[in-house]
């Protein structure tokens, strides 16, 4: 049974978090279920869109991608917009507000861009000023939001000068984080093979008041946890994020317990109830690539245990393989291969797998063939492609 405690143990935290998480009991399908369960995990990870709808899909019960794309584009319940550590995210609308007043509050990392090159503080108001109104009420590819961006804001704001993948980028791209977190830039739906942005109309929540129901937020899903691990989920300043700690701390906005083999962590305040030892998470999932769970669950080497930390791995941000969860940590990775309908799943367990444990896995390659409305077929066997493939 639940207990209120000052001391959480691992296998309690991690149970929590595993049910808060949809990943224990399916949430029960609904016409909110998929912006509540993207506000639930603080965003799903959607730097390649099919991951996201994947996280987002596996934890609902019965749900397809056309259930995340409705929510996305058409009921617009979601938006797909620059979310923590600057990587696109999936994030509930309804949360926006939150996100972009926290984001922005974040220190800022001073000299990214040769001087040369870097905007003035004017210049990038001038960009996210001519970003907001060329956007609104339209959905622009780069090249023709550039076109926009110089026209009302002056030529320098077109100079290639900024580094990128294959050539040079204009100079006002630099202020496209700056713009989302101000609230004025979204992605809108791709035209063909080229990406959109749109302005979704979000007003910024003050600075102060976002950050501590950012961190309120964090600690209900992924707690407890240190100022540290807070600071590697946002890749900001540990410093930073020691002091907004104390500050929510005198507030009494969050409250310490004594997480073991930890030490001192936070909770939201009033949020110690944990299973018992009883509660251990039980049950076999596949997570897709930088799945919110595995990114944002700290300490690392107790979710990732043994070869599980290299094999994944777990070092810097994680994410880079999916993950095979059995009994709520990290037992392996896996790789799916699509052609046409078919979806060819290969899952490597680092350890035998019971028959129980085995018909578990055939059903959550089932769910994948389901979410991705396609036919999945599972091959127990090593992964031998490497990450991000």
């Amino acid at each position: 049974m639940p207990t209120t405690t000052r001391t959480v143990n691992w296998p309690g935290a991690n149970a929590r978090r595993i049910e808060r998480q949809g990943l224990g009991t399916p949430n029960a399908a609904s016409p909110t279920a998929v912006p509540a369960l993207a506000a639930a995990m603080l965003g799903a990870h959607a730097q390649v869109l099919s991951a996201a709808e994947l996280s987002l899909g596996l934890r609902i019960e019965g749900a397809t991608r056309v259930d995340v794309r409705t929510a996305l584009w058409q009921e617009r319940s979601l938006v797909k917009m620059h979310g923590p550590r600057g990587t696109v995210h999936l994030l509930a609308a309804a949360d926006a507000p939150m996100w972009t007043g926290a984001l922005s509050a974040l220190p800022g990392s001073v000299g990214q861009q040769a001087p040369a090159i870097r905007l003035t503080a004017e210049q990038t108001d001038a960009v996210v000023t001519a970003v907001a109104g060329a956007l609104t009420g339209a959905e622009l590819t780069a090249d023709e939001l550039t076109e926009e961006v110089v026209a009302r804001s002056g030529p320098w704001a077109g100079d290639l000068v900024m580094p990128a993948f294959q050539g040079m980028w204009p100079r006002w791209r630099q202020a496209m984080h700056t713009a989302a977190h101000r609230g004025v830039l979204a992605f809108g739906p791709n035209r063909g093979r080229q990406v959109t942005y749109t302005n979704p109309g979000v007003t910024p929540m003050a600075p102060n008041a976002a950050l501590a129901e950012l961190v309120r937020r964090y600690l209900y899903a992924y707690g407890p946890a240190t100022p540290q691990h807070f600071a590697k989920w946002l890749a900001t300043s540990r410093s930073w994020a020691h002091s907004l700690f104390d500050e929510l701390a005198r507030r009494a906005v969050i409250e310490e317990v004594d997480f073991e083999g930890v030490g001192p962590a936070w909770v939201a305040a009033g949020d110690t109830v944990f299973p018992g030892p009883e509660g251990v998470a039980d049950g076999v999932r596949l997570l897709p690539y930088f799945d919110a769970f595995g990114i944002a669950s700290q300490p690392r080497e107790l979710l990732f245990p043994g070869r599980a930390f290299t094999r994944a791995p777990a070092g810097g941000q994680a994410g880079n393989y999916p993950l095979l969860l059995v009994d709520g940590e990290v037992a392996g990775v896996w790789h799916q291969r699509r052609s046409g309908r078919r979806i060819a799943v290969t899952v490597e367990p680092l350890k035998k797998l019971t028959a129980r444990q085995l018909d578990r896995l055939q059903h959550q390659v089932e769910r994948i063939g389901e979410v991705a409305e396609g036919v999945a077929e599972l091959s127990v066997g090593t992964v031998t492609v490497g990450p991000h493939a």
